[in-house]
């Protein structure tokens, strides 16, 4: 969670899921999930207090081939995932909703803090009225994970590799394709 913020928000009306990608920041301190979402964003009316919802955090994966192997194998997915069940607390308080802006920047300004939003930034003013601050507590806790951690030494170390390869490769791809897209 802490090196893959950008989570997804699942809730749900109904029969009709809402999913929406946002940053989603762990509190240690208060043991809870904090973020904040549009409010014009049709989600917002899922999110009443002690809704139920779940933040999915997605961590490396990749496809392994098994041509990547020194043993016969069949080809697999590798992948890590953190599932949060909670109940949803809806911070309606503005100067409580600029202190979760301010704590999440602090989180993801880390290690250097080039930038420090303050309390009586103005610009939070003029936004604080279209976004919905709210805090998770979380109720249940799920990691998920597949590293081919059932291969042997060599073919983990292989797999390994791959993961790490394949996440610098795809991510460079991806961003160096947008950018020449635009």
């Amino acid at each position: 969670m802490k090196a893959y913020p950008f989570g997804m928000l699942v809730s749900a009306e109904g029969n009709t899921p809402f999913v929406t990608h946002i940053p989603i920041i762990y509190n240690e301190t208060s043991g809870k999930l904090v973020a904040h979402i549009d409010r014009q964003n049709p989600q917002v009316q899922t999110l009443d207090n002690g809704a139920q919802v779940t933040a999915v955090f997605k961590g490396p994966d990749c496809y392994i081939s098994p041509s990547a192997y020194n043993t016969p194998q069949l080809p697999t997915w590798n992948y890590i995932l953190v599932h949060i069940t909670g109940e949803i607390k809806l911070i309606n308080d503005s100067e409580a909703a600029k202190q979760t802006m301010v704590a999440m920047t602090d989180f993801l300004e880390q290690p250097e803090h080039k930038f420090k939003l303050a309390m009586d930034d103005p610009r939070m003013d003029r936004l604080i009225n279209y976004i919905q601050a709210f805090e998770i507590d979380i109720t249940n806790w799920e990691g998920k994970f597949k590293l081919s951690q059932d291969k042997n030494a060599e073919d983990f170390e292989l797999a390994k590799q791959r993961l790490i390869e394949s996440s610098k490769n795809d991510i460079s791809n991806f961003v160096t394709g947008i950018y020449e897209r635009l």
